[in-house]
């Protein structure tokens, strides 16, 4: 009790801090910019792009291109040859391996020490204050805290330098304070086979008193499963009876929501969103009962938001926070200190305050479907689904969708693979929900959609238990930071998926 008091008391000092970047957002990027040019302008990017000589964000955005992975990659693998002062001016040892996405390209995210103190510790800490000050009578600290990561080890590449998933990252490099609250021990928790992972995981914690989890919903909703199979209980609250919070992020959780209710039916279980990726902590839910979240600006990260319909034109201008508006949707583009400079992350927000300066996540760059100019997000695809289930008394599992390109005498659809927890009487039924549900959310898809002149109503196939995760197996890519792509603009995913189900029933 001691232990919980005097740390809620600790955690709750940081949201004076909070409150001040809130009131003063401008102030805090404009000097978080100047001390971020500062510290890299004797840097071998600095001195290309005359840091020296940049006094205001304009001139930075004139003469520093907008970079995507590639364009910053060979620079990157000289960092992870042991070359330093590229990039940033302190060293770079750890590489955070993105796996974000279900291509088999890696991608190695430089992570500074300045990025793991003040960004990544300093969100989780973070994200335990504002629980804290949102209730106040938490026992958080009384129990342990369970956190389902990454699959992967920490890699050597060289004598000096190590990758690894994120989670595994700071989990490596946690303050002993944090590694005593956690379960379940390193060894465990940095396992990179799944499936025994899991199995582990759940041996591992039941015999402990959790109050918290952390993790991608997906992947904690196996691992609850695994324990209430293991231990035979009826629900989570019979296993963990002092458990109060989850936090997660990674992908909405408007799909998992029910499923986590009735896996854990307890009425004081409280659930806290964040907007933690491998390039940085971005935001975290500050609100009770809001889905928004609140952007974090001073964790060493510089935003920059472009408008969507200039993506992908030469020399875009980009605006600044005190240039955006409300419901409009940005790509998000980051400078950091750990060396990514005005780099396009991949995913896109819109802002639903101003004051202070609050978002929610729209999707990716790359994770949409506008094959026929309807303009369809992610955003869109969950709303929408939540509706449709809502109304057909349905619950999701996953979902990916794909464009149905035209053919001769027949109009062009989407087509969506859904895996059921709990199917709908009338697959019908609930196609025609979800439609409805895009049309009201999509003015663009609503004209597509217009008298079946461009598109026909969507195709939903349910498919079989367990489908996305047998795909994501046979990619060798299981583990908690890996993610179903929900929409696509090409059928690569759908096809590979329907042929896989089609070889699995022969």
């Amino acid at each position: 009790m001691l232990i919980n008091a005097v740390l809620s008391w600790l955690m709750k000092k940081r949201i004076h801090q909070i409150e001040l970047f809130m009131k003063y957002p401008h102030e805090v990027q404009q000097e978080l910019f100047r001390k971020l040019i500062n510290a890299a302008n004797s840097t071998e990017y600095g001195i290309l792009f005359d840091y020296k000589s940049i006094n205001r964000p304009e001139h930075f955005k004139e003469r520093v291109p907008i970079n995507d992975y590639n364009s910053i990659k060979p620079y990157i693998d000289r960092l992870m040859r042991g070359e330093q002062n590229i990039l940033w001016n302190s060293d770079i040892k750890w590489f955070a391996k993105s796996s974000g996405t279900t291509s088999d390209k890696s991608k190695f995210i430089p992570v500074s020490e300045e990025s793991l103190e003040e960004c990544h510790f300093k969100g989780g800490k973070d994200m335990l204050s504002i629980y804290c000050n949102n209730y106040p009578d938490t026992q958080l600290f009384d129990g342990r805290g369970l956190a389902l990561g990454g699959s992967h080890r920490i890699s050597e590449i060289n004598n000096e330098s190590y990758y690894g998933d994120l989670s595994a990252i700071i989990i490596q490099n946690l303050p002993f304070w944090a590694e005593f609250h956690r379960v379940p021990n390193r060894t465990i928790a940095l396992m990179d086979e799944w499936e025994s992972k899991i199995e582990k995981m759940a041996l591992a914690t039941i015999e402990h008193d959790v109050t918290n989890l952390s993790g991608v919903p997906s992947w904690t909703l196996l691992l609850l499963k695994k324990i209430l199979e293991i231990t035979g209980k009826k629900n989570i609250c019979e296993v963990w009876e002092n458990l109060e919070a989850y936090f997660h992020g990674g992908v909405s959780f408007s799909p998992y929501r029910e499923q986590f209710k009735q896996l854990i039916p307890s009425s004081k279980m409280n659930y806290l969103e964040t907007y933690n990726a491998t390039e940085g902590f971005f935001g975290i839910q500050d609100r009770i009962n809001s889905d928004e979240l609140l952007l974090m600006l001073d964790y060493g990260v510089y935003y920059e938001f472009l408008p969507l319909e200039l993506l992908g034109t030469e020399n875009p201008k980009t605006l600044g926070l005190d240039e955006v508006v409300k419901d409009e949707n940005y790509a998000m583009i980051i400078s950091t200190n750990a060396g990514l400079w005005r780099y396009l992350i991949g995913d896109t927000v819109k802002f639903t305050s101003i004051n202070p300066f609050r978002i929610k996540i729209t999707g990716r760059t790359k994770n949409f479907i506008n094959a026929f100019g309807e303009e369809l997000i992610v955003d869109n695809a969950i709303n929408a689904l939540a509706i449709a289930c809502e109304k057909a008394n349905a619950e999701i599992v996953e979902f990916t969708a794909a464009p149905i390109y035209l053919e001769e005498g027949k109009n062009a659809t989407h087509e969506w693979l859904i895996e059921f927890s709990h199917a709908p009487e009338s697959i019908e039924y609930f196609t025609e929900m979800l439609d409805n549900a895009l049309k009201s959310l999509n003015s663009d898809y609503e004209a597509k959609r217009y008298h079946n002149l461009m598109l026909k109503m969507p195709v939903v196939k349910k498919v079989p238990e367990n489908t996305f995760y047998n795909w994501l197996k046979s990619k060798g890519k299981l583990g908690g930071q890996y993610k179903v792509p929900r929409l696509s603009n090409d059928r690569n995913y759908v096809d590979e998926i329907l042929e896989m189900i089609r070889k699995d029933l022969k």
